[in-house]
């Protein structure tokens, strides 16, 4: 094992359960034979009886077999197998209630689909089943359909039902709103895990990593800015943006056409328009963005701003550094900074594929847990 990580780091990790350092090491539980991913929910075991290992080819060697929970050999950005069915079946029948009994029909157990979606996308199975039906609800009612007939055939028991979680969602009553556009999210897998993709009919609006602590209070904020709902589904802009990030991730994009959106401050958005002309590969520190802000003395202040950022890669504040070359902050993880540089600037990330370097960048260049939390971008 790497002595880039002490022992107490893992530990403090591993008791954290915190997502930030799966991919960096791995456990091994003496007594079950079992090794998982830092964040595991399974019951924690007594530090004695754990080893840590670099990667997963290591704790199979010494004959540990994979969790069955956290599924340690899964590579970051796939989900596991039955979540690939529940969210084909939702694709199918979007507008079907799936209820606690629904799902165990299904062999899915209720409380595992809701711990993670809740863990992966900031809300329980049935919220995101909600959300759906009312997103489709609402592209009804704006293309002309009955209300009645939509409010029949969105999977809610009454009308009044329909109507109140309507308003819930939009703000109005659905008789009211036939003109008005929802904020469409969607989760987009990577090999750096899932991000959530927000867009309006013309423009992304939020990509971020969905483990983000900020990520809630981004949603909040974009409801206030857009007066908009922001509800699951699929666009235009969501599809082109699959698109250009699967290329961006297997190193054939270098600059993105997706059109962005990025509401706030006449200082925020003057820090954000220039980190779009932070070209692909190179980064900046802090105190140079500032002067090209013209704003010398305020490193802080576009700190700040950079961790505001609501439009992660595209808005590439992951290029910024410490005045030294250090690494600075990241709101999704250091791990992915480095990560992300290492790609960009066509290093092992290219040559081994991304998540063979986030292992080994990560175990070689490391920086202690409340570095990986700063929320400065």
């Amino acid at each position: 094992m790497s002595s880039a990580l002490t022992i107490a780091e893992m530990e403090a990790a591993h008791r954290k359960r915190d997502r930030a350092y799966d991919g960096v090491f791995w456990l091994g539980v003496r007594t079950t034979g079992v090794f998982c991913r830092p964040s595991c929910a399974a019951r924690k075991p007594k530090p004695v009886n754990v080893t840590y290992f670099s990667t997963p080819r290591e704790a199979l060697f010494a004959g540990y077999r994979p969790c069955k929970r956290c599924r340690p050999m899964a590579a970051p950005g796939n989900p596991p197998a039955w979540v690939e069915r529940l969210l084909a079946e939702v694709d199918r029948n979007p507008d079907r209630r799936y209820s606690d009994a629904v799902l165990r029909g299904m062999h899915v157990d209720p409380a595992r689909a809701r711990r993670w979606f809740r863990g992966t996308h900031g809300m329980t199975f049935q919220a995101y089943c909600r959300s759906r039906r009312l997103g489709r609800a609402l592209g009804q009612i704006r293309s002309g359909a009955p209300l009645d007939d939509v409010a029949l055939g969105s999977g809610f028991e009454s009308h009044s039902g329909f109507r109140d979680a309507f308003t819930r969602a939009f703000g109005g009553p659905p008789g009211s709103l036939r003109r008005t556009e929802a904020l469409i999210a969607g989760w987009i897998e990577t090999p750096l895990g899932p991000l959530v993709a927000v867009a309006d009919g013309k423009h992304l609006v939020l990509l971020e990593f969905t483990e983000r602590r900020m990520l809630e209070a981004q949603f909040a904020t974009l409801r206030r800015l857009f007066r908009k709902a922001v509800v699951p589904g699929e666009n235009a802009v969501l599809r082109r943006l699959r698109l250009e990030l699967g290329e961006y991730f297997r190193g054939r994009r270098k600059e993105f056409t997706v059109p962005v959106e990025y509401p706030g401050s006449p200082f925020q958005k003057k820090v954000w328009n220039e980190l779009r002309r932070v070209p692909y590969g190179a980064t900046i520190a802090y105190e140079d963005l500032a002067r090209r802000v013209r704003s010398p003395r305020a490193a802080r202040a576009v700190g700040r701003s950079n961790g505001l950022n609501r439009i992660a890669i595209l808005i590439p504040c992951h290029r910024v550094l410490n005045k030294g070359g250090g690494l600075g902050g990241y709101g999704g993880g250091l791990w992915r900074k480095q990560a992300l540089l290492e790609l960009e600037r066509g290093g092992p990330a290219r040559r081994r594929g991304i998540h063979a370097a986030v292992n080994a960048r990560a175990l070689q260049r490391h920086t202690r847990p409340d570095g990986l939390l700063s929320k400065a971008g």
